[in-house]
């Protein structure tokens, strides 16, 4: 057995706030892109590297997510520098180790994608939301369909084979019909990842203000079924096989950062408001540029949210969690790992059963065709 399989798998999270406009929907931490941003938020992000990397002591890391705001907005030598400091940091990364940059289509060009695979980006997932232009517009994105195909295009042709896209679904005004061909074109390019998001309100948001009037004119239940029906019928013929409730995959190359939020793995967030989750313990960094600086720079870590779940609560968050995964969950492996269940919990998985929700098949408990559709029932009732 090599050294490295007796390291604990862990990931990274780098959040790079910046983006050119913000979209009406998106309730993340961002600001204005300027260079001045860029290069505080850099001077500061080494430090806050140093202050953490300790943590990571006989760990291997197995992805490093950058994510935003629009991180594609750093030059490429700038996330080169970011990917030596953790290079040369306690843990090694993996042989196969999954890096990933966020983008939006419209900054997206080949010469760019080519820099930031020569900085060691291996994976790209595009913002591309929708493949109709009148929606687009509705979303306040600053792309069209057009640019949205080309910008997949442009990766891919800069050598960087391992593409996701993000798909809006249930939003304002959309059809079965306009969604169907969203689907259509989709499934023409040469991805190997798509998520799909269904719109949420979420407060401090544009659309959240708007909210009564934009609620009128969502797509009904049964349209919202029919859309997912569509998706789950066509992505596989060209390859995309659904391996988690919203999320599909060519060649069993999943989002290895993604299962990891499914599977508990151990990660530590960088940046302001970036998330964390290391020994049971959930953290969550300052959402503010110069107050998670000064922090950094006073060698104090820069966290304004932490929780520890008990036992019971911890094992029904992480149980709900990863019972997303349409594998499902290995019930002898999850007890070891994290101790009998409580009878409350037991209760619940056999309500669920009952139910029709949750099945057993030998030692794998998993979500029936009935449980993927209502899985936000079964996680309710799981929690």
């Amino acid at each position: 057995m090599t050294g490295s399989l007796l390291k604990e798998p862990v990931s990274l999270y780098i959040h790079v706030p910046f983006c050119s406009k913000k979209c009406p929907y998106c309730h993340f931490f961002i600001l204005p892109d300027s260079k001045e941003n860029q290069t505080f938020f850099l001077e500061h992000l080494q430090k806050e590297w140093l202050i953490r990397s300790p943590l990571l002591q006989d760990k291997e890391i197995v992805s490093i997510y950058f994510g935003g705001g629009t991180p594609s907005l750093l030059p490429a030598e700038s996330i080169e520098m970011i990917l030596s400091w953790i290079k040369s940091g306690p843990a090694p990364l993996s042989s196969h180790c999954e890096i990933t940059l966020e983008a939006n289509p419209e900054k997206t060009e080949k010469n760019l994608m080519q820099d930031f695979f020569k900085a060691g980006i291996n994976r790209v997932s595009l913002g591309v939301q929708s493949f109709d232009d009148s929606l687009l517009k509705l979303l306040g994105r600053t792309h069209d369909s057009h640019a949205a195909k080309k910008a997949v295009e442009a990766v891919y042709e800069a050598g960087i084979t391992n593409i996701s896209i993000d798909l809006m679904y249930e939003l304002p005004f959309q059809t079965v019909l306009q969604w169907e061909k969203s689907v259509q074109e989709a499934i023409k390019l040469p991805i190997t990842h798509l998520s799909l998001y269904n719109l949420t309100f979420e407060p401090g948001t544009v659309f959240y203000k708007k909210q009564k009037t934009l609620s009128k004119n969502l797509p009904s239940q049964e349209e919202a079924v029919a859309m997912l029906n569509i998706a789950t019928s066509l992505f596989p013929t060209a390859g995309l096989n659904r391996y988690e409730i919203s999320a599909f995959a060519k060649n069993n190359l999943f989002s290895v950062h993604n299962i990891g939020y499914w599977t508990a793995r151990p990660f530590i967030g960088l940046g302001p408001s970036a998330f964390s989750y290391f020994h049971n313990r959930r953290f969550r960094n300052i959402p503010h540029l110069k107050k998670w600086a000064e922090q950094i720079t006073q060698g104090i870590l820069p966290e304004d949210f932490e929780e520890t779940l008990d036992l019971a609560s911890r094992q029904k968050e992480l149980l709900a969690v990863e019972l997303r995964l349409l594998q499902g969950v290995d019930f002898p492996s999850f007890i070891q790992k994290h101790s009998p269940l409580s009878k409350e919990l037991e209760q619940s998985i056999q309500k669920n059963i009952q139910n029709g929700y949750l099945q057993f098949s030998g030692p794998i408990l998993s979500l029936t065709k009935q449980g993927l559709l209502f899985y936000d029932s079964v996680a309710e009732e799981l929690i």
